[in-house]
């Protein structure tokens, strides 16, 4: 546990960038790391007597120990260090903390540098407000072990490991300035999204882009076994580094004297390597594709703590993974040890009898919005700028008459894209991410405004790469989620366009973005950043040539499970109301936006105006489409979500005025999934009035939905006529198919349709026996006509909408 600075003589230790560390430079560097240090501990373990102003008692101990302590001197370290560089260079930085458990070590710095006690008055920077910080910890109203949305400096939600170096990424892009430090924990380098996102260097653009300085901290341990990294012989990590496109620099030991000169050392050949690749870019307009430096940090798991507990050793062993002395309490021998151990750090050198860190310990601190938790980017609400939008009437499709002509709705979304790429050329603040299926999904009318961002090396049958470019696409849907968090953490705009089958991916990472946005908006000091927005294609309905593999629309029911004040689900039929839902979520705050559409070719529904009407209401009949009048109720109820549903349900309507015209149908298409739900349970849910009167209480409904048909269900079980409600969708049930043939395969096409109204309206099973018969027929002839022809039914293909 002993860590004290020994004098050096000969002490300059030179750096390329000119900065001599003396021994008193090392002594003032030890001693904000001591005091970090000091304050990490104090917030796993104490109550009160945050100072040890009197004997270490149990009563001043937590009843219970929760927290981690084996990560946190190592970050202190890193923290220590940029403290030094921001003050000197006048850098403008940001640091994404990867490792999940980092909290008291954030938490620690964010108090000395004064910005927490700034963003919580309450937690001063003096001995009541440390004492508050320490019991604020890991403790019923307080503050969670993780850095956290709570955490003023933070981007980046420490409690599921994987995705720190591309939200880094993501910060990085199009903010030439910043420099973005990112610490990746030895635990976290071992995730595949971790893994792919060290190939983002290949897509940094050192013109228009800030800095990425990866920092790989090994320290040895996970919580009870080793890490790969750090077993590798130096010379393999260095090759699997490089073969990265990195240049490493190696700092380690336990000498804490020496340490701090290796790592200044470190520090400032970067930032001088950095500074030489930005300059070489900025000044000389191009050149090979740079080798970005990256630092790894080997320190002792659990560095300064006990060596030893129990007769086992502690310090440099998974053992100190999370809280060292486990029995403080009830251990008087554990006790004394937390008592040693919290004193030598030397705490009267640290802060003065007031609690309030000496001069020496703020000496390496930055000022005002430089500090690492106060810098603007960490909050990027407070840059976001509007985003240039044009008119949609630029874009939209002409609807004389329903059905009459139709689009590509993506194709159509992908000309206001382009529009909006080149109405933020100059400011640089949106961007289009996907994994490789930008041109696959109908977008790439963007190329006209920007290409495709790419470092690496190019061939002449390449199409639309650009060193500048702003439209992102890796086979990873990791590495886009998060350079896409990243972004819009930093005060920007953007979408991801993904292949519906596959989002799924993520879906533990937009789980974390969609927790992180609950939070802030319960912290009125955070800024709202713009929504994050998904255009999910290539859907489930239209995977003719990939077939089954490809089908999975399940994304919507992972994310209509969270937080209802955060999610939105859209589902536009046609090609202006996709338009309508685009506009509202790239212009939406704090949301995450779901919209499913599709990329082939899909009949016009509604003229644009009607669409905005549409899409405001979220849920309507389409009282063109059905058969009910006025003066009487519907007999049923046809409602669709979604493009491939809507066309059917319009399909069963029309043959339900052709074979049964005196039967009342009321057609209803769902926009927003979120109408369903009570207006209790979600800011877009129907009141129960509206409910009743849209889809009636007790009138059959025959329901044709976009996905899993049990959605539905879990959305209006609480509805009065619910029982009465019955769902078509897809059941996995998938092959390579004709278009309308899967729908038959999942029950959802429109002769079914026909038939599950005739078994539910009363009285109309014995009536309009012939006509069930009849749509049975059709179903088995389609069956034999795709497998003699292998394609659909003539009446099918060429099928048009007739009122």
């Amino acid at each position: 546990m002993s860590h004290e600075i020994h004098e050096h003589q000969g002490s300059g230790t030179g750096t390329t960038g000119g900065t001599v560390l003396t021994d008193d430079d090392v002594r003032t560097l030890d001693a904000h790391w001591r005091a970090a240090n000091y304050l990490a501990v104090g917030q796993i373990y104490l109550l009160s007597n945050p100072l040890l102003t009197e004997p270490l008692r149990s009563e001043h101990v937590k009843p219970r120990l929760l927290g981690h302590w084996g990560t946190s001197p190592g970050l202190n370290l890193v923290h220590t260090h940029l403290n030094r560089l921001i003050k000197e260079r006048g850098q403008d930085a940001l640091c994404v903390w990867g490792p999940g458990h980092g909290g008291p070590a954030v938490l620690a710095n964010a108090w000395l540098e004064g910005s927490y006690s700034q963003t919580y008055p309450d937690v001063s920077r003096d001995a009541a407000g440390m004492e508050r910080l320490f019991r604020q910890f890991s403790f019923p109203g307080g503050v969670p072990s993780h850095v956290a949305p709570e955490t003023p400096g933070s981007i980046h939600e420490g409690g599921e490991l994987g995705y720190a170096l591309s939200h880094a990424y993501g910060a990085a892009f199009d903010n030439p300035d910043l420099l973005v430090a990112c610490v990746i924990g030895d635990g976290e380098a071992e995730t595949g999204p971790l893994a792919a996102s060290w190939h983002s260097n290949k897509f940094l653009d050192p013109l228009h882009d800030g800095a990425v300085l990866p920092i790989l901290h090994l320290n040895g341990y996970k919580i009870a076994n080793p890490t790969v990294l750090s077993r590798l012989p130096e010379e393999e990590l260095d090759e699997l580094l490089r073969g990265y496109g990195h240049d490493p620099l190696h700092v380690g030991g336990a000498d804490p004297a020496q340490v701090h000169r290796d790592m200044a050392r470190a520090m400032d050949t970067a930032l001088d390597r950095i500074s030489a690749i930005q300059r070489a870019a900025r000044e000389g307009g191009g050149g090979e594709r740079p080798r970005w430096p990256v630092i790894v940090l080997r320190t002792p798991k659990g560095w300064t703590g006990p060596a030893e507990v129990d007769g086992l050793p502690v310090e440099g062993t998974w053992r100190s993974h999370q809280v060292p002395l486990g029995d403080v309490r009830g251990n008087a021998d554990h006790l004394r040890q937390l008592e040693e151990w919290l004193r030598s750090y030397r705490p009267e050198e640290l802060f003065d009898e007031r609690g309030r860190p000496r001069e020496r310990v703020l000496a390496c601190v930055p000022e005002g919005a430089r500090r690492l938790g106060a810098t603007p980017h960490a909050n990027g609400g407070l840059l976001l700028r509007e985003l240039p939008v044009p008119p949609l009437e630029r874009y939209a499709v002409a609807v004389d008459k329903p059905g009459a002509t139709l689009h590509e709705p993506t194709r159509v979304l992908g000309d206001l894209l382009e529009s909006v790429m080149a109405a933020t050329a100059e400011r640089r603040d949106f961007r289009l991410v996907g994994p490789d299926e930008t041109a696959s999904n109908r977008l790439q009318a963007v190329y006209g405004a920007s290409g495709k961002a790419w470092q690496a090396r190019t061939l002449d049958v390449d199409e639309h790469l650009d060193r500048h470019g702003r439209v992102m696409e890796i086979l990873s849907e990791h590495t886009c989620q998060g350079w896409l968090e990243g972004y819009l953490l930093t005060g920007r705009h953007g979408l991801f366009s993904c292949y519906e089958a596959f989002v799924h991916i993520i879906d533990s990472m937009v789980n974390q973005h969609i927790k992180w946005l609950r939070v802030t908006r319960r912290l009125p000091w955070r800024a709202p950043i713009a929504s994050l927005n998904y255009l999910l294609t290539s859907h489930v309905w239209r995977q003719d040539h990939n077939g089954f593999s490809h089908q999975d629309p399940g994304f919507v029911d992972h994310v209509l499970n969270k937080s209802p004040e955060v999610v939105r689900v859209y589902l536009p039929p046609d090609a202006n109301t996709l338009l309508s839902v685009a506009d509202h979520a790239l212009r939406s705050r704090d949301y995450v936006n779901v919209v499913v559409a599709g990329k082939q070719p899909c009949f016009d529904w509604l003229s644009l105006d009607e669409a905005r009407a549409h899409c405001a209401r979220g849920a309507g009949i389409w009282s063109w489409a059905g058969t009910e009048d006025s003066a009487r109720e519907p007999d049923v109820v046809l409602a669709a979500a979604g493009d491939v549903p809507t066309q059917e349900v319009l399909a069963a309507a029309q043959l339900l005025r052709r074979h049964l015209p005196e039967l009342a149908v009321r057609v209803v298409n769902v926009v927003d999934l979120a109408r369903l739900l009570p207006a209790e349970e979600h800011p877009h849910g129907m009141p129960a009035a509206q409910y009743d009167a849209l889809f009636t209480r007790d009138k059959p409904v025959v329901f044709a939905y976009h996905g899993y048909p049990w959605l539905i269900h879990r959305l209006a079980y609480r509805r009065a006529g619910h029982a009465n409600l019955h769902v078509r969708g897809y059941k996995e049930i998938g092959t390579t198919t004709t278009p309308f043939d899967m729908v038959v395969r999942n029950d959802l096409d429109r002769y079914r349709l026909v038939m599950d109204v005739i078994d539910r309206v009363p009285g109309l099973a014995v009536r309009a026996a012939d006509v069930r018969q009849l749509m049975e027929d059709t179903r088995l002839r389609h069956h034999a006509w795709i497998r003699e022809h292998g394609t659909d039914l003539p009446e099918v293909a060429d099928w048009t909408w007739t009122a």
